[in-house]
């Protein structure tokens, strides 16, 4: 476990915060039917809208384990934001540092699962792109730090920013005292990391098709995909491959795991759950193996629909 995961509360902050959550906030509109879906399909289900995100589903796993995040992301100043921040209220969590854009929308995904997995998902996340470093000013010039004085907490990243926003942060001395944990926000958006590869406080979460993307290789399986990460650069690092074995690994060696069997009824968030519920091990102070079996034993929880939310 890295020297930098203490559990640093900046005083300066409107509530004290254990762990910043950076990227993704947002409506998820999600349909669910019980039935195995084709191309085209027309089904009966159940559509529902809830607050999402990468960044949220994260703040609010965290929140669910004892943790007090705050978020960092962009949100209109339109009803659905207003909504959406009422919501991010009632569930304990701190935006205080969003930045409420006067003219862009509130951002939103959409996403169709069967009883065969995801089938197809759009996610707009195009204001907080534009919204570009305003997102970061509370870090880089404001309440929760400077390059002068950075934040020294840990930190959730997802990489719906832009490549170009990761590439500053990799750079920015307002984020070297960080403890930085990243996910990729899908495999879209995988080459996103590719500047933050090689930092040594960053620990990526990725499943192992982003793994192949990031490090252009076909992986057999979650062991060989968090190996083929490290001889990239990576630091540490959780890869995860469905319902078969998950592997993290890091310079002190390599854990894998398999995931409890559960029947699949959900699957949107499920590697942000993972994410959060591995943060909160190791804040907690779990050994390596203990903390990737306790992620997986909550993404599984997730997946199963036992999880609250």
């Amino acid at each position: 476990m890295p020297a930098r995961l203490s559990l640093a509360i900046n005083q300066t902050m409107t509530a004290p915060t254990d762990i910043l959550c950076i990227g993704a906030v947002l409506w998820d509109v999600i349909g669910r039917t019980l039935r195995i879906m084709q191309l085209g399909a027309d089904v009966p289900g159940r559509i529902t809208r809830t607050p999402g995100g990468v960044a949220m589903n994260i703040a609010a796993t965290l929140r669910r384990f004892g943790l007090s995040p705050a978020l960092l992301s962009a949100i209109g100043r339109d009803a659905e934001g207003d909504a959406l921040i009422a919501a991010c209220a009632g569930m304990g969590l701190e935006t205080a540092h969003v930045y409420r854009s006067p003219d862009l929308p509130t951002d939103r995904y959409v996403a169709i699962e069967g009883a065969n997995g995801l089938i197809a998902a759009i996610a707009d996340a195009h204001s907080l792109e534009a919204a570009g470093a305003r997102v970061l000013a509370p870090l880089t010039d404001g309440p929760l730090g400077s390059a002068a004085h950075p934040y020294r907490g840990p930190i959730a990243l997802d990489g719906n920013l832009t490549q170009a926003l990761l590439a500053e942060i990799a750079q920015s001395p307002a984020f070297a005292a960080a403890d930085l944990r990243i996910a990729p926000a899908g495999p879209g958006k995988a080459e996103r990391l590719l500047p933050l590869l090689g930092l040594d406080a960053a620990t990526l979460y990725v499943n192992l098709e982003e793994a192949g993307l990031i490090c252009a290789e076909r992986f057999a399986g979650a062991r060989d995909a968090a190996e083929g990460m490290r001889r990239r650069g990576a630091a540490r690092v959780v890869v995860t491959d469905g319902g078969n074995p998950a592997a993290a690994a890091d310079r002190d060696g390599l854990h894998v795991a398999t995931p409890p069997p559960v029947m699949v009824n959900r699957v949107t968030g499920a590697g942000d759950t993972l994410m959060a519920a591995h943060i909160a091990a190791e804040l907690d102070g779990a050994a390596a193996p203990e903390a990737l079996r306790r992620a997986l034993e909550a993404a599984a929880a997730h997946i199963s629909g036992d999880a609250a939310g």
